[in-house]
């Protein structure tokens, strides 16, 4: 089998679509490498947006996840913002995206010493994960998604997680 005709997990992990069931994101898939970042415009304070193009000429780190509160979430946000210093050596900043409002947002920065900016993809909700393939239809969330975006608002690297990491007791719910 020649080079061509080969994949391995880690292509179909970064260039691939995600299979929509599996991964619960009911069959939406994320963007994948090579696209260009859809545009967007969102709060992360209630008198200021970020957008897109705020970007132009930076690497960009676009996080997806579902929750702000959520044990999972929590965690993975935290382990970000202790990385984020490596992000920023490479030219690149970080932005945390899910579908909670500001005032949340706002409430668990503070509480999680975040260094870097969330938005809130509320209203109309989900649209901007909805637009990178990374919206949980099924449950109103977004998905575990990362997007690498290059300087000209390209998608150089895109990964899908799965939401459900954390397993719920009986009559709890996942992240």
């Amino acid at each position: 089998m020649d080079r061509s005709s080969k994949t391995s997990d880690q292509d179909n992990a970064v260039n691939a679509p995600s299979a929509g069931h599996a991964s619960g994101n009911d069959s939406n898939q994320i963007l994948p490498a090579g696209v260009a970042a859809p545009e967007f415009s969102l709060h992360d304070t209630p008198d200021q947006i970020v957008s897109l193009r705020d970007f132009h000429g930076k690497r960009l780190i676009l996080m997806f996840y579902p929750a702000d509160w959520s044990p999972v979430c929590g965690d993975e946000v935290t382990i970000f913002n202790e990385v984020l210093p490596e992000f920023r050596k490479l030219n690149a900043e970080l932005l945390g995206v899910s579908v909670d409002g500001v005032w949340c947002h706002i409430a668990f920065a503070k509480d999680r010493k975040l260094h870097f900016p969330l938005l809130a993809d509320f209203e109309p909700k989900g649209a901007v994960a909805k637009a990178y393939g990374a919206y949980r239809q099924h449950d109103g969330t977004s998905e575990r998604a990362l997007f690498v975006i290059d300087e000209q608002g390209i998608i150089r690297w895109s990964y899908h997680g799965t939401a459900n990491i954390w397993r719920p007791r009986s009559g709890m719910r996942a992240c």
